[in-house]
């Protein structure tokens, strides 16, 4: 995979000298150590990842375990100790303040856990604010800032004011308007984790929709396993600043790096996260038999399985054959996470 967006060693140090802190972090000390000796706190530590364009790329980890301060060292709304940002094989880390404007504007979005939305501003001039910056004339942003809005759902409240939206609409205008620029990165720090259950899986829904239209590099940050799982490309696991494991959902799930990453995921319930593309093997099926669709969640293929010995194909959209799903590798993708 060539990437896209690539990290190599990036580090901060939070404290009034971050060089000391840097070269106590070289000699090999702790988090727990730094912070003891002298007050320096390590919010992430030698982190290296390479991110391919179009990919759904999830960072997650518990509070505390420097996700968002990672991602804010991609477009340098924290600057970075120690490391270097690569987009496209410019590094975002030697550039001007000139530069990282004209970056913010033109390449690269970021949508908050808080909506952000200006109060003073209706919905559409909200989603097109980004545009009218940039120089795009009043008439051509309000057209595209309909058709994001209409993109993420909610074209009726255009004209309304953000105080007059749900939490749900709110965070679906502030999605339209990182959208609405065609950024080649989006950066989405814990964009969905202030919804309730039902708003957020809406709001998944609607992420992974835009992601099917027109694919962006995205970095989202989650503390939430399920999410996590159903949104992502691949995982990075993050504890005390560190990258643990990076791989597909399915990889991590069934071999964790360590005792950390398996905890972390003991509780995951492949049935309500995995799909039947997600087991898919190569293999031919009995001719006439009706394909499950490669979206389908394994608990609701189970009833079909139990009804027939014969492996059931599975089928993509177009109706195209990409496989078969038989039984015992059905079981033995739900036993999943049942075993620790």
């Amino acid at each position: 995979m060539s990437a896209h967006l690539e990290l190599t060693q990036l580090s901060k140090i939070f404290g009034a000298d971050t060089k000391a802190g840097s070269d106590a972090l070289q000699r090999g000390q702790s988090k727990a150590e730094l912070l003891a000796s002298s007050g320096y706190v390590i919010g992430v530590r030698d982190v290296s990842l390479r991110i391919g364009a179009g990919e759904l790329f999830v960072v997650m980890g518990l509070s505390g375990s420097g996700k968002s301060t990672l991602v804010r060292m991609i477009n340098r709304l924290i600057e970075p100790t120690a490391g270097q940002v690569m987009l496209d094989g410019v590094d975002v880390t030697a550039m001007s303040t000139r530069e990282l404007v004209a970056l913010r504007r033109r390449k690269m979005s970021m949508v908050f856990q808080t909506f952000a939305l200006l109060p003073y501003l209706s919905v559409i001039d909200n989603v097109a604010f980004g545009l009218r910056v940039s120089g795009v004339d009043k008439k051509e942003a309000r057209r595209r800032a309909l058709e994001a809005l209409r993109l993420v759902g909610i074209p009726e409240v255009a004209d309304h004011r953000p105080d007059q939206l749900s939490g749900g609409m709110q965070q679906r205008a502030g999605l339209a308007r990182a959208w609405v620029t065609e950024p080649e990165i989006m950066l989405m720090d814990e964009a969905f984790s202030a919804l309730d259950p039902l708003i957020r899986t809406e709001m998944q829904d609607a992420l992974l929709d835009l992601q099917r239209t027109a694919k962006r590099t995205i970095v989202f940050i989650s503390h939430d396993l399920a999410e996590a799982v159903r949104i992502a490309d691949r995982i990075a696991v993050m504890a005390e600043g560190e990258i643990r494991q990076v791989g597909i959902p399915a990889e991590i799930i069934d071999n964790p790096a360590d005792d950390y990453v398996r905890a972390f995921f003991r509780d995951v319930q492949p049935g309500r996260l995995f799909t039947a593309s997600d087991i898919a093997q190569p293999g031919d099926a009995p001719p006439d038999c009706e394909p499950v669709p490669a979206g389908m969640l394994l608990q609701d293929i189970l009833p079909r399985a139990a009804a027939s010995e014969a492996p059931l194909p599975v089928a993509d959209g177009t109706g195209n054959i990409i496989g078969i799903i038989d039984r015992q590798c059905l079981l033995q993708a739900l036993a999943k996470g049942r075993e620790t």
